[in-house]
């Protein structure tokens, strides 16, 4: 606490130090990223984009000298997360171009909720580091040591629980597709097309099953 004291005594929002500007900035542009991600029409585009908001955040948490998470945020967001979504978009050949059906005419619902959350975070933010100042110049507080410590320690069953909530989370998903690939399969069988195509390739296996037959009967006779 004399550390944070002592800074907050040095520094002020009038003499911002380099690190606080280098973090003005790149909150900036994190920010147009963001807006760029949920307003584009274009899927890739957006894909894309997504990875400079969580590289963005990733720098934000290096300015704030938690290298680890920064580093978690790589891995598992940006190197995961992203690679998985842009997977997908290529497996289900989603269009490369713009796409009309893409807003789902939603906006000011979902505007109305992103703003309600900003503002709440914000505020239980605020609230809760009212009079702490973080020395980003002094030695780092947000080190893999202290962190795994804090986290293996005082949250390790929140941790696991959460763990334990996306496994469940996996599971309902992989149960949900393999039930709805289940009914598209019955459907599209019950169509009256299907159920030509379906005779029809019966119709040309027992035809050609006869004629083998026959061929075989004239072979023997001969």
């Amino acid at each position: 606490m004399t550390a944070f004291t002592t800074a907050a005594e040095t520094h002020g929002f009038l003499s911002p130090t380099g690190v606080e500007i280098a973090f003005l900035l790149v909150g900036l542009v994190t920010f147009g990223a963001a807006l760029v991600t949920v307003t584009t029409r274009q899927l890739v585009h957006a894909a894309l984009w997504l990875v400079v908001t969580l590289g963005g955040l990733a720098v934000e948490y290096l300015l704030l000298t938690a290298e680890f998470i920064a580093w978690v945020q790589v891995l598992i967001y940006v190197g995961s997360v992203v690679v998985l979504l842009l997977f997908g978009l290529m497996l289900t050949r989603a269009p490369i171009g713009r796409s009309p059906d893409a807003d789902s005419g939603n906006r000011w619902a979902a505007l109305t909720v992103a703003v309600a959350a900003a503002a709440a975070l914000v505020w239980v933010v605020v609230d809760a580091f009212r009079t702490t100042w973080i020395d980003l110049d002094g030695p780092a507080a947000g080190s893999t040591e202290a962190t795994g410590a804090s986290l293996f320690q005082n949250w390790v069953l929140p941790f696991e629980a959460l763990s334990v909530l996306l496994l469940a989370a996996l599971v309902g998903a992989i149960v949900l597709s393999r039930k709805a690939k289940a009914a598209s399969a019955t459907a599209s069988e019950s169509t009256p097309a299907a159920r030509s195509e379906k005779d029809r390739s019966e119709k040309d296996r027992s035809e050609k099953d006869r004629s083998e037959q026959d061929r075989r009967e004239k072979e023997g006779t001969s």
